[in-house]
């Protein structure tokens, strides 16, 4: 790839006059609005390696104008981008196109606020953060203290990360402090007496890493579930059995895989009459959600009796990548993991105090911050309404159809389902041989899709706790995320068609 040279001397690119960047940012936003609102989910349908090749190559010598750059980004990067805007991207995440996001994205970028400090690299935009984690605390129904009353960050009961993995690990590190004081200083000494529960085959891979990361080693005990929730008489044996041994007990509003919201309250009540020591932590970066809405925030009943909490809001907030926090029942918790420098953090406000892993951390906030002030509590709540009532809908057009068979009951926005060849009978329970062949069935559903590139559902192995097929068998659903507000009935009729034709297509190879 080649992009024209600037004929000057500097090797930099020089500013522009402000009417001529002003026109090509004009031009950026343009092309993002286009990528956005295009119809297909990629532009350009690539081999890796054609990609690599395209984009893989030594710094050019010269420099080059930003329209020539520009140019050459629409040319070559951006058309092989996967749109999850997309009307027919329905397998994963969110569309990260809220308006009012989008804009405090940009700002963010602008304006070049840095939050590990407060008095001169953010001295508003660390209280934007701050008015943000709140709103969040509300919405989970955790105290918050009068305004005047937070002078620290430690009274402000939560942090911004970049994502729901390095939520989990500061969380993880909350629970390994929490049972053995000091360890952040003094190192893992026993790392037996670290054990974290989890729920068996449902789990987000980033607890376990975290696990590692943090140094107490792999110490994941698994518990059976049931209906993709913890089976609760194996977790008291568990918890029991382990006793002395466990830090923290790790639930799921929201599972990575169905979106099925646990139990929490019971969970709660188990743990704590066992031993009340015990970290308890909710990962609820889908389940979020539930907390916008009277009709929802049932599913989420007793999430605030946890010690700390992840949310993504990057998941379920139409906000562009990335953002999420790791909110605490006690503020003062957080003083367990601080580090202090006088270079540019021992002050009051500076956030970096209290975020493991992040030093420089951009105003990721602001687009948080004005799409909720954008959407304020009913916009929130037609959100997440919407969200679930077009999950259900989709669950009943897949119990119209006969090939095609749900795997749980719709809680969020998930909806997890499988093909069933035309000479299987979805009788529980299936013998060995017919899910082996339902699997394969699907999983060749799933590479056509992605070799075609015309629509999109995730696909990930699920036990199969509702026994729709044969209780305890490991299953390769396709998944439907009711996330993206382009979608409307007639693409979802449409992508049932859609598979149905590849299965059809398929089961006769596959016999």
């Amino acid at each position: 790839m080649s992009v024209r040279p600037v004929d000057r001397e500097s090797t930099a690119i020089a500013p522009a006059d402000a009417e001529a960047t002003s026109e090509m940012l004009h031009r950026v936003v343009d092309v993002g609005m286009r990528f956005k609102l295009q119809q297909d989910i990629f532009g350009k349908r690539l081999p890796p390696e054609r990609i690599r090749d395209l984009l893989v190559f030594e710094l050019p010598r010269e420099s080059s104008t930003l329209d020539a750059v520009l140019e050459s980004f629409e040319r070559t990067a951006l058309p092989p981008c996967k749109n999850e805007a997309s009307p027919r991207f329905l397998g994963f995440g969110d569309t990260g196109d809220d308006p009012a996001a989008l804009a405090g994205g940009l700002l963010a970028l602008f304006t070049q606020q840095n939050l590990i400090n407060q008095s001169f690299d953010s001295p508003s935009a660390t209280f934007v953060e701050i008015a943000v984690l709140r709103w969040l605390r509300d919405l989970l129904g955790y105290d918050n203290p009068p305004v005047a009353d937070i002078r620290t960050v430690w009274d402000v009961g939560g942090v911004i990360t970049h994502g729901g993995t390095t939520s989990n690990a500061a969380a993880m590190m909350l629970a390994r402090e929490h049972k053995e004081p000091e360890t952040m200083h003094g190192g893992v000494r026993n790392p037996g007496q670290f054990g974290v529960i989890v729920p068996r085959g449902i789990g987000h891979y980033s607890v376990k890493s975290s696990l590692t990361w943090i140094g107490v080693g792999d110490q994941a005990i698994e518990v059976d579930t049931r209906t993709f929730r913890y089976d609760l008489v194996e977790l008291e044996r568990a918890v029991r059995r382990h006793r002395g041994q466990i830090m923290a007990v790790i639930a799921y509003a929201g599972d990575s895989r169905t979106q099925t919201v646990e139990h929490l309250r019971r969970v709660h009540d188990v743990v704590r009459a066992i031993d009340p020591r015990i970290w308890l932590h909710v990962d609820a970066c889908w389940g979020l959600v539930a907390a916008f809405s009277d009709q929802l925030r049932h599913l989420i009943d007793g999430i605030s009796e946890f010690d700390s909490v992840t949310v993504d809001p990057h998941k379920v907030m139409a906000v562009p990548y990335s953002l999420s926090a790791l909110l605490v029942r006690e503020p003062s918790s957080l003083r367990a993991v601080s580090s202090y420098s006088d270079l540019i953090m021992q002050e009051d406000y500076a956030f970096g105090q209290v975020t493991p892993f992040i030093g420089t951390k951009g105003w990721l906030s602001l687009k948080l911050w004005m799409m909720m002030l954008s959407r304020g509590r009913a916009g929130l709540a037609a959100l997440a309404e919407h969200r679930v009532n077009k999950a259900r809908r989709f669950a009943a057009l897949l119990d119209e159809h006969p090939r095609l068979l749900r795997l749980h009951e719709p809680d969020l926005a998930a909806v997890a389902f499988v093909y069933v060849p035309s000479d299987i009978r979805p009788e529980p329970p299936l013998p060995e041989q017919h899910i082996a062949r339902i699997n394969e069935v699907n999983q060749g559903i799933h590479e056509r899709m992605l070799a075609e590139g015309t629509w999109y559902l995730h696909q990930f192995s699920l036990p199969d706790d509702h026994g729709r097929l044969r209780a305890g068998a490991t299953l390769y659903p396709l998944r439907f995320m009711a996330n993206n507000p382009r979608t409307t009935e007639a693409h979802m009729a449409q992508v049932i068609d859609y598979v149905t034709k590849l299965g059809g297509e398929l089961e006769g190879d596959i016999r």
